[in-house]
């Protein structure tokens, strides 16, 4: 399948006003691409748009709720209005809950289901017919290693990311099957320092923190813009996430112990203040930033992630050096 290059696309982004959403909508304006950023936070697109217009990006903004079916229709319909198409649609926006299970109230997990989970669908839902009529294109959802592996004290968050893989693998299927020309993505973060964690709601007396290794939002931004221009089925944003599936997979009673010991990492003394819903309901905290307030070391590149997405270039490169390496012992 041909995807556009970057400087081509018409780029929908859901979740725009901070974090991994954010970075992409910035990266993909500065490469040329024209951005439609939607988001619950109208100062934080409204920042967003300033920045990008001001560095000579073009685009818009849409004030939307994703757990909306008719908003995110309307998402849709105001991308093709303005710019005459949709070339690329990236499901982003997620919210996150905190807590033991059966310590959180239905309302709030279920809230993070029709947000996480419906916002997904309805995205999806939206942007297939735009991307019939443009010819093609690619259709990225943005999962977490939580959709591979269940994280204790962010169950919800958890069950949300794996009914987005299974709705996304069955529809990917079902879009071969008929021979449209959109490229279904499913891209996998590991921890990463973005404002998810001071949106979140958290009822264990304390705040969210990402567990270590942390990367940057940036590397998923680059993760994402590649899809878009490379098909790609499924792709982890750094090793330790490929890791930490694989290790679910394979050894479930390892993992789960593993797992057990998660729990200190994922929590930090609270913020003065904040509510212990978060984010959840209303937008509010750091917005219009795409980094969080992770205070450990950041990974801004990995390894496993370009192989995931060079794997040809990666191949000739290790090749060249094999191959240097035999010439030297032999000289």
């Amino acid at each position: 399948m041909q995807l556009k290059k970057l400087e081509d696309q018409v780029i929908v982004i859901t979740g725009a006003s901070s974090g991994v959403g954010l970075a992409t909508a910035r990266m993909a304006a500065e490469r040329g691409a024209k951005v439609v950023l939607g988001a619950r936070s109208e100062d934080g697109l409204r920042k967003a748009m300033s920045d990008i217009e001001q560095s000579g990006g073009k685009g818009s903004s849409f004030v939307l709720d994703v757990a909306d079916e008719a908003a995110v229709t309307a998402l849709a319909a105001h991308a093709a209005h303005t710019f005459g198409r949709i070339d690329t649609w990236i499901n982003n926006a997620a919210v996150g809950i905190y807590g033991r299970l059966e310590d959180l109230s239905i309302s709030d997990m279920r809230r993070v289901m029709e947000v996480d989970f419906w916002g997904a669908v309805y995205g999806c839902r939206a942007a297939i017919p735009h991307l019939r009529r443009a010819g093609g294109g690619a259709l990225i959802t943005v999962g977490s290693i939580a959709s591979d592996v269940a994280m204790p004290l962010l169950g919800m968050y958890s069950a949300a990311k794996h009914a987005v893989r299974a709705f996304i693998d069955a529809l990917r299927i079902e879009l071969e099957k008929e021979r449209a020309p959109i490229a279904v993505t499913l891209v996998k973060p590991g921890s990463l320092d973005t404002p998810f964690f001071e949106h979140a709601g958290s009822f264990t007396g304390k705040d969210p923190t990402p567990p270590p290794p942390v990367y940057a939002p940036e590397l998923v931004a680059r993760t994402i813009l590649s899809c878009a221009e490379t098909p790609k089925r499924d792709v982890f944003v750094g090793g330790s996430a490929r890791l930490q599936s694989a290790l679910f997979r394979r050894f479930p009673q390892l993992s789960d112990r593993l797992l057990r010991a998660t729990y200190d990492a994922q929590q930090r003394e609270p913020r003065p203040g904040r509510a212990p819903e978060g984010a959840l309901y209303v937008p509010h905290g750091t917005h219009g930033l795409e980094r969080g307030d992770y205070s450990g070391r950041v990974l801004r590149r990995s390894a496993t992630t370009y192989v995931s997405l060079h794997p040809l270039l990666a191949a000739a490169t290790l090749g060249a050096a094999g191959l240097g390496v035999s010439f030297f012992m032999r000289s």
